[in-house]
């Protein structure tokens, strides 16, 4: 449903943009990740049409955005940056403005329009203007106005701004449940939405992309992935590393905390993870050592994300 293509944008001499490419397919939802300046929005307002690309194309649903525009907007919602709407304007007002735009009139129109009401939680603030609304609200309302045409695609920069954690959940829950029949874009800068909505991430750097992956294979990539963590009870931290140590499947261990043992150890190449976890708790079993934990590092995406992104830290692992 989407197709980027050697996407580039400059201003100027700034190259916002750097000849990025990817693909989102119905049903599949992909998170775009990137520090401040990175290029997300600047990408997003290309594919939309907001903005013309210096060079290479964004398709959706097989229409060019630039040579189609009418044609793919029509399949498309969009939630620009910081949610603009027409102060003035009640809720009802804007939405049926919106609908309008997007060629609805009569029992569609009034259909759309109920079904966006209800899906964003706006009965209580239908009457009010816009300019009296909370930031969490007036979002919600910018979010139904893109959604009110049911598109196939939709875009959205950062759709949970200004929510409160229960808002947060709802808008998450409506993404999963929409990006099972639709081909969803969206920006974010809080990574467990990742992995809580996504199908998807790209993460992009000065206008490159630097990653793309499910969540779990980005969390691959962190340094702690496949590490087991052991906590016991009482003993001493450096005696017990030193006996983890001498495990032949045993790379490394590092002392995360001495009281209580926390103890984080690293496997060699090549050994698989039943095999490492059993060696480890055969260990355990046989010093006696008082075990509370022992578990398989999934990795974290948050570390992922500063290892890719942080110059300091890309120069340190090159």
């Amino acid at each position: 449903m989407i197709q980027v293509r050697n996407l580039k944008k400059t201003f100027g001499p700034k190259v916002a943009v750097s000849g990025i490419s990817f693909e989102v397919k119905k049903g599949e939802v992909l998170g775009f990740l990137g520090p401040n300046g990175a290029g997300k929005s600047t990408t997003m307002r290309m594919v939309t049409g907001f903005i013309p690309p210096t060079d290479g194309e964004a398709i959706i649903g097989g229409f060019n955005i630039v040579e189609n525009p009418i044609e793919a907007k029509r399949l498309m919602g969009y939630l620009p940056e910081n949610a603009p709407s027409y102060a003035d304007m009640t809720v009802l007002g804007f939405l049926n403005f919106a609908a309008e735009l997007r060629g609805l009139s009569g029992a569609a129109q009034k259909s759309a329009v109920g079904r966006a009401v209800e899906m964003c939680f706006l009965e209580n603030v239908l009457h009010q203007s816009v300019e009296t609304l909370s930031k969490g609200y007036r979002h919600r309302t910018c979010f139904a106005q893109s959604i009110i045409h049911d598109p196939e695609v939709l875009i959205l920069d950062e759709p949970t701004d200004g929510l409160d954690p229960n808002q947060k959940h709802e808008v998450r829950t409506l993404i999963r449940k929409m990006g099972e029949t639709k081909a969803i874009i969206f920006s974010t800068h809080i990574l467990e939405e990742v992995e809580a909505v996504c199908s998807r991430a790209i993460i992009i750097d000065r206008g490159t992309i630097v990653a793309n992956g499910t969540p779990a294979e980005l969390k691959c990539r962190s340094v702690s992935a496949g590490a087991i963590s052991l906590r016991i009870a009482s003993g001493n931290a450096r005696e017990i590393a030193s006996k983890l140590d001498g495990i032949s499947s045993v790379d490394r261990t590092t002392i995360v905390s001495e009281s209580p043992v926390a103890i984080r150890v690293f496997p060699r190449k090549n050994v698989s993870n039943n095999d490492f976890a059993r060696a480890l708790s055969e260990a355990a079993f046989k010093e006696q050592w008082p075990l509370l934990e022992l578990h398989t590092e999934e990795g974290r995406l948050d570390e992922v994300f500063r290892n890719i992104t942080l110059p300091d830290t890309k120069a340190s692992n090159k």
